[in-house]
C-alpha cells in the first residue's frame, strides 16, 4: 500500500466518531473538487475542435429549444 495512503488510514483512525463527524463536511468537499478537476483534466484530453461552443453560440440556439 502506498505509505501516504496508510498514514491517512491510520489517522483516520485515531479520529474519534464525533472528529470525523465535524471534518466530513471539509473531506466531502474536497473529495468533490477533486473529482470534479479529474473529469475537467480527462475532458480536456479527448476534446476535439468543434465539440464546444462559444457563449454566443449557446444563446443563439436557446430559443431553439
Amino acid at each position: 500500500m502506498n505509505p501516504l495512503r496508510s498514514r491517512v488510514h491510520r489517522l483516520i483512525d485515531q479520529l474519534s466518531d464525533e472528529e470525523i463527524e465535524s471534518i466530513w463536511p471539509v473531506l466531502e468537499a474536497l473529495y468533490y473538487d477533486f473529482y470534479m478537476l479529474r473529469a475537467i483534466e480527462e475532458s480536456k484530453q479527448i476534446l476535439q475542435p468543434g465539440d464546444t461552443l462559444t457563449r454566443e453560440e449557446a444563446l443563439r440556439s436557446l430559443p431553439l429549444l
